[in-house]
């Protein structure tokens, strides 16, 4: 069986090396992000101040992977 992960939205809040940053969960929570291994692939770029979606494993919960950076418009949902 698969490992049940959580998905929230946050605001990347500080870029740090190695693509991890900081990022600051609507529910207010602080967690170190990395970006996924599909956004590495398309070369999205990933920016302090960007809305981004985050997939956290339940087993620990102050690191997440960035699995969608939101568009302007998308970032009111």
């Amino acid at each position: 069986m698969k490992e049940q992960k959580w998905i929230h939205k946050g605001l990347i809040t500080e870029s740090l090396s190695n693509g991890m940053f900081r990022v600051r969960l609507d529910n207010e929570n602080l967690i170190l992000g990395y970006v996924s291994g599909r956004i590495r692939r398309s070369f999205i770029r990933i920016l302090p101040e960007d809305r981004v979606k985050i997939e956290v494993s339940r087993y620990d919960s102050t690191r997440g992977r960035i699995i969608y950076r939101l568009r302007n418009k998308d970032s009111n949902d």
